[in-house]
């Protein structure tokens, strides 16, 4: 076997009822065992796709968590926010969130199907962060070259075809946000976009820290959202990922937080790409209200 044949076993997804896992980060045995879990009123899950806010959420949880307190958080400066709030669905996890003490945050990439049904009786709480699709692919893009467990594309046009077909972890964008907003109404959950974060984080945090019932003072506040801005995050190895090992990310060939802004997919797209996304698009999301911005310029 030569090394390509190795890389292309490492980097395998395994199919697993409708959904694309990670071989050798999921197991699917596992992974069914999750809908299992006791949930208490205090847990708190991020539901994201990939590329699509994720550690942006750790990160805020963490310091609401803290009252803002960024020296609470540098105690744990020998862990990164992935060790603090992990992935559900990550091997060795559900056994951890068992006796984890309260409350417990995790994230998690995986549909409604395979998630604690206890949420669908309203315990705990769940934050899903939508991003506009367009940028998701991009950055997408640029995580597999990054991310070792992942396939590193071809280039940009594969990538594409491989995202509209959900040939990737995480499957097709469109099921993904669909599935969970088609059961918006069985959970505590808040639905929040990436763009509306960009655009205006002081109110997102208020909105979040509201839904999860901290009470916090201005000041608590105002730090929580000075340290979960693009600019200090970056300054942040807990939060930057520099911390996770090369062994699954190649940080010598790009950073995790790449650029963090909206828009970007209009220097990758091309014309005929562009059209037929919107073309898919619209046949896709025509009954579901959630409205993008798709450019910087489009904030007022």
């Amino acid at each position: 076997m030569d090394l390509t044949e190795a890389d292309s076993q490492n980097n395998e997804l395994v199919p697993h009822k409708g959904f694309l896992l990670i071989k050798g980060t999921h197991d699917p045995d596992d992974v069914d065992q999750i809908s299992n879990l006791e949930i208490r009123d205090s847990d708190v899950f991020v539901v994201t796709y990939p590329k699509s806010g994720t550690i942006w959420m750790q990160q805020i949880l963490l310091l609401l968590e803290a009252k803002g307190d960024v020296t609470a958080i540098n105690k744990f400066s020998n862990y990164s926010n992935a060790d603090l709030v992990p992935w559900i669905e990550v091997i060795g996890t559900r056994e951890a969130f068992i006796t984890a003490p309260s409350p417990r945050f995790r994230v998690t990439h995986l549909l409604h199907q395979f998630m604690p049904l206890a949420l669908r009786q309203k315990k705990g709480k769940v934050i899903y962060i939508a991003r506009n699709p367009k940028d998701v692919l991009v950055s997408y893009f640029y995580f597999h070259k990054l991310a070792t467990m992942l396939e590193t594309p071809k280039d940009f046009d594969d990538f594409f075809e491989k995202f509209m077909r959900g040939d990737v972890f995480g499957g097709r964008w469109f099921d993904h946000i669909k599935t969970w907003y088609s059961h918006k109404d069985d959970m505590n959950i808040l639905f929040i976009t990436y763009e509306e974060m960009i655009q205006n984080l002081q109110s997102a945090v208020e909105r979040i820290s509201l839904f999860l019932g901290k009470e916090l003072t201005d000041e608590q506040l105002a730090s929580v959202v000075e340290h979960s801005t693009f600019k200090n995050m970056r300054k942040i190895p807990q939060a930057n990922y520099e911390q996770v090992s090369d062994d699954l990310l190649n940080h010598h060939v790009g950073t995790f937080m790449r650029k963090g802004t909206i828009g970007d997919w209009k220097n990758h797209f091309t014309v005929a790409q562009n059209e037929r996304f919107d073309e898919v698009f619209q046949k896709e999301m025509k009954d579901f209200p959630l409205s993008f911005i798709w450019d910087i310029r489009d904030i007022a």
